[in-house]
């Protein structure tokens, strides 16, 4: 089954025992890494790139990391996918939409392996375990008790005080992340590639331009949930030239008529499971053919939550033939049913 993750009304899942215990946890898993890293010392430092060491500022001040980590835990939702991205394969990772290691763009970077998980939990225990040389928690709600725990396990990198929680820019957490691992030039031609990449969508989609695209994410079971501006979940739609609509957060039913906009994106729900809704069936962007939809069991849900640059790109070469149906205002076109896609 999938998990939904950062979702309405954004669960903050329990951390870790608290207090003594934690302490206690902390201590004792500190010092089974202490004693076992000094063997390991020398064989990782003679591939340590000459980027380091490397210090980046986060909202709760800087994290310095000294050498090229070679064991990378992700701990924020969507942190795995731009580690893979540039081509590091963590020893483990928050467990969010189950498909994860099925994803196609994931499967190429893994040799079809899963990629580790230890729970939706921040478990510090599982962690300690992994003997991480560095922590990534950049697209989460992390707080100083989270960080200081974090931190007293491995150099531990959170999102920058330039953004609120849960919204770094889908090309700033790539070029933070290649830092952290000492390849940042390779995160610049990742971010260039997916630039390039919408540029020439919009280029041969000028009438995206102003439409206002809804997203209403997990309406699955009877719920909706409107994305909006700044969420990485809809950043692409926003590349891609179309408007945000002023609603965001939850919506009832009694007040579907917000969805009428240009366009509309169900990502949670299939086609045929939404149009059992009278209300919703009634709508005229829903009759007149300007809706997609995903559920959260395909590939595409995924790409658009985890929003890594592979993710994007495999987006964007499922969404723009749709979207572009989509928006040519003749309720004729049909738009693909993209509910199972691939």
């Amino acid at each position: 089954m999938t998990r939904p993750g950062p979702f309405p009304p954004r669960p903050r899942w329990l951390r870790a025992a608290a207090g003594i215990a934690a302490g206690l946890l902390l201590a004792t898993g500190l010092a089974a890494c202490s004693s076992d890293d000094d063997g390991a010392e020398t064989s990782s430092s003679a591939s340590a790139s000459s980027a380091f060491p490397v210090t980046i500022e986060h909202k709760f001040g800087s994290t310095k990391i000294e050498k090229k980590p070679t064991r990378v835990v992700t701990v924020g939702w969507n942190d795995q996918d731009f580690v893979l991205a540039l081509g590091v394969v963590p020893v483990a990772t928050r467990e969010w939409f189950e498909e994860y290691s099925n994803y196609p763009w994931v499967k190429a970077k893994t040799d079809g392996k899963a990629v580790p998980t230890f729970s939706a939990e921040i478990n510090y225990e599982a962690i300690i375990k992994q003997k991480p040389d560095l922590i990534l928690a950049i697209w989460e709600t992390i707080n100083q008790e989270t960080y200081d725990k974090l931190t007293a396990i491995a150099p531990t990198v959170i999102q920058s005080k330039e953004y609120p929680d849960e919204q770094t820019p889908w090309d700033v957490q790539t070029l933070t992340t290649g830092k952290a691992l000492g390849l940042e030039q390779e995160a610049q031609d990742r971010v260039k590639e997916v630039q390039d990449a919408i540029a020439k969508a919009k280029e041969e989609h000028p009438e995206f331009a102003g439409k206002t695209l809804v997203v209403d994410y997990g309406p699955e079971n009877g719920a909706h949930w409107l994305i909006g501006a700044n969420d990485p979940r809809r950043a692409l739609f926003d590349a891609l030239g179309f408007k945000v609509q002023q609603e965001k957060d939850e919506l009832s039913e009694e007040r579907l008529d917000v969805l009428e906009k240009d366009i509309l994106f169900i990502n949670g729900a299939t086609k045929a499971d939404m149009l059992k809704r009278p209300v919703f069936a009634r709508l005229k962007v829903v009759s007149e053919d300007r809706t997609l939809y995903t559920s959260f069991d395909t590939p595409l849900a995924g790409a658009l939550s985890y929003s890594g640059p592979d993710a994007l790109l495999y987006a964007l070469d499922v969404l723009v033939p749709e979207l572009a149906k989509a928006a040519d205002g003749d309720p004729k076109t049909a738009v693909k049913d993209l509910s199972n896609a691939a």
